[in-house]
């Protein structure tokens, strides 16, 4: 989520306080397929409510729902922040972090300021490292550096003997062999992704179709509603998707502001997706949410949100556009920062997370009081969603409103446990059913 780019904003950000608007509505009434969407509370003064970086004290861990239990899968990590589990077992996780381009202005310096006091400010270290547990004990005790020398690299696939990797320019495809531990060489470019010099939403995240001929990437926009100018969103805030043979690739869905995790529906067959909307309309607006993706289909960024909800701020408007824009299918709150998406088919923990989706909600930096900084599961049912999230994970703020850790990518283990990345504790957490 990013912040506007002025200067007011900018002169606020510097002094890193809380400032702007309380939340009027609770977190509730912002998630569900039907969220309340007040009238927008736009203010000189943005809401800013950054909870610091802390990371967890020693023997520090968040805290489990009933029935569940949590353990460290791997520690002393480098900012970890995607996940892929291999056919046998074995877990890549990308430690990664934004690209080292310097700020621009005194905007790319507030920015840089804001993602450093929240955690995001470290170098990336350009890799994947492979994590096995031998022994079955859900901790991992060996680890591997799988691929290196990448950039920025956040969404990964593996189809047959392709592995892919979405760095944050590029589409790259290695030859693979199960069971390798590491790969080498450079990997050929399937497709170019859109950079350059501004970045922002750096992250590409990456899904194969179940029959392995096509590539999904989710690239997010460059701006909060497209005040920097729309030539620099060409290809942005939409899913591309991608011949994984040629690397041809045409646009699958638009107008997602910053589409990240990807599912596949196992009823529907139905490709789902975990989208942060925009800022500064305040800290009950708008919902981050996750939807169903239509081909060809529209959803609203920058003219509109939540369907036809117009926002005034977006000059000139598109009323014929926004005409078309889809209403998404579940809201995750405001300013959640929902991040990682993961389906629950074959998973080993209770009942209550048969059906359903698992979301890394990573955090906000702009509601008062903060919203995510948790994994929930939403409950599904026939194929779509049914009733209020369910807390899985939670405890990753302190009470004074530290960041102890912020969960971001999740996936099921080959044992069906959860897993999940936390890029401030620098920890990959592992959710299993809790013991009698």
């Amino acid at each position: 989520m990013f912040l506007q780019r002025s200067a007011v904003s900018a002169l606020l950000l510097l002094g890193l306080a809380a400032c702007g608007g309380s939340a009027q509505l609770p977190l509730s009434e912002g998630t569900g397929p039907s969220p309340k969407l007040p009238a927008p509370d736009r203010r000189l003064l943005p809401v800013v409510n950054i909870a610091p970086a802390q990371g967890w004290p020693a023997g520090g861990r968040p805290q489990a729902a009933a029935g569940l239990q949590v353990q460290a899968f791997a520690d002393g990590l480098d900012h970890p922040r995607w996940l892929q589990v291999l056919p046998n077992g074995d877990v890549l996780v990308a430690e990664s972090n934004a690209p080292a381009n310097p700020p621009r202005g005194i905007v790319g310096r507030v920015e840089r300021a804001v993602m450093k006091k929240a955690g995001a400010g470290v170098p990336s270290a350009n890799r994947i490292t492979l994590l096995r547990d031998t022994d079955g004990d859900g901790v991992a005790d060996q680890r591997s550096v799988f691929l290196k020398d990448l950039n920025s690299p956040f969404g990964m696939a593996l189809v047959g003997q392709h592995f892919y990797v979405a760095n944050t320019n590029a589409v790259l495809r290695y030859d693979y062999r199960a069971g390798a531990t590491s790969i080498s060489g450079s990997g050929t470019k399937l497709a170019d992704l859109p950079a350059g010099e501004i970045n922002r939403h750096w992250t590409k995240s990456l899904i194969a179709s179940p029959d392995g001929a096509r590539l999904y990437v989710g690239v997010g926009a460059n701006s909060n509603i497209g005040e920097a100018g729309l030539d620099v969103e060409e290809g942005r805030a939409l899913i591309w998707e991608i011949d994984a043979a040629t690397g041809d690739k045409r646009i699958y869905a638009y107008g997602l502001r910053n589409p990240v995790g990807m599912a596949w529906e196992p009823v529907t067959g139905a490709l789902w997706v975990a989208v942060n909307e925009r800022d500064e309309l305040g800290s009950d607006l708008v919902p981050d949410y996750m939807t169903s993706v239509r081909e060809g289909g529209f959803y609203g960024w920058p003219w509109s949100y939540w369907g036809q909800h117009v926002d005034e701020r977006v000059k000139p408007q598109q009323p014929e556009l926004v005409a078309k824009a889809i209403a998404p299918d579940y809201a995750l709150g405001p300013h959640t920062a929902s991040l990682g998406l993961a389906h629950s088919r074959g998973n080993s923990l209770p009942t209550a997370y048969a059906e359903g989706m698992f979301v890394g909600q990573h955090g906000s930096w702009n509601r008062k009081p903060h919203s995510g900084y948790k994994v929930v599961f939403v409950p599904f049912e026939g194929g779509q969603p049914k009733g209020q999230p369910l807390d899985v994970l939670t405890g990753f703020l302190s009470a004074e409103g530290k960041a102890l850790g912020r969960p971001v990518g999740v996936a099921l283990d080959g044992g069906g446990a959860l897993l999940v990345a936390d890029d401030v504790g620098n920890i990959v957490w592992r959710v299993s059913a809790a013991k009698p």
